[in-house]
């Protein structure tokens, strides 16, 4: 099976069921979010979330975003019956996943694996063993929260480079509310594993122009490769095929 998956015209996102059939599936992922038909459900629960900084391990360019690590290490404090976070990544041009809001340019995907299960890996093949938050970044102000991660990146533009990177809160990355919208969905990405809960949050956090165009300055490419820059690392909305999308708040 080949691996060799991005975003251009010969391996984007309409080639990717050719290695990976499940891109065809009844839960993929995104989706265009349509608030006036999602659905209030007052049995959802509010998010709890916290991170223990220490666990931040590095940050790296893996050729299709940015990604921040984190240990996973399931006998350091995991505990069953709640989610551990993974890493978190960009995903450039996403104006289309949420119909009323124009302003949106990129969106923070927090990953995280249901501590039922042994493992990351075993979780991620289980209808409930990821959780992803997203959090849609608008044009705005600049955002210092974001400040650690964009001063990192000059050490990771090109394919394959990594550093460290340490003691990070993603818990600073979240908006002020919690309000999220909720659905049954997939890995963004290949393998297009069919095994995510979506919690989207309805509020935006802001990053400057200049700081936009800092992630942008990533490149796709390796060392020696003509330089392909980090944008529209994206997959277009998908069906939702009688899928009911929920919202935590009126």
């Amino acid at each position: 099976m080949s691996h060799g998956w991005g975003y251009e015209p010969t391996n984007g996102p309409d080639t990717w069921a050719a290695d990976f059939p499940i891109a065809d599936g009844n839960r993929q992922s995104p989706i265009n979010i349509i608030p006036k038909e999602a659905h209030y459900d007052p049995s959802l629960k509010a998010l709890k979330i916290s991170y223990d900084p220490s666990n931040t391990k590095g940050i790296l360019n893996n050729g299709h975003s940015f990604q921040v690590d984190f240990v996973d290490d399931t006998n350091s404090s995991s505990n069953k019956g709640k989610h551990r976070i993974k890493s978190f990544y960009s995903v450039q041009k996403v104006q289309k996943q949420l119909r009323t809001r124009k302003d949106l340019k990129s969106r923070l995907h927090l990953v995280h694996w249901n501590t039922n299960y042994s493992s990351f890996g075993e979780a991620a093949e289980k209808p409930d063993g990821l959780a992803v938050v997203g959090v849609f970044l608008k044009i705005g102000a600049a955002n210092p929260r974001l400040q650690k991660v964009l001063d990192a990146l000059d050490a990771i533009k090109n394919k394959g480079k990594q550093t460290t990177f340490a003691n990070f809160d993603p818990r600073t990355l979240l908006p002020g509310s919690l309000d999220y919208w909720t659905y049954e969905g997939s890995l963004t990405t290949p393998p297009l594993l069919e095994s995510v809960t979506w919690i989207v949050l309805k509020e935006p956090i802001s990053v400057s122009p200049a700081q936009m165009a800092k992630f942008r300055s990533l490149l796709f490419t390796g060392d020696g490769e003509a330089p392909c820059y980090m944008v529209d690392n994206y997959r277009p909305p998908q069906p939702l095929k009688g899928r009911l999308v929920r919202a935590s708040f009126k």
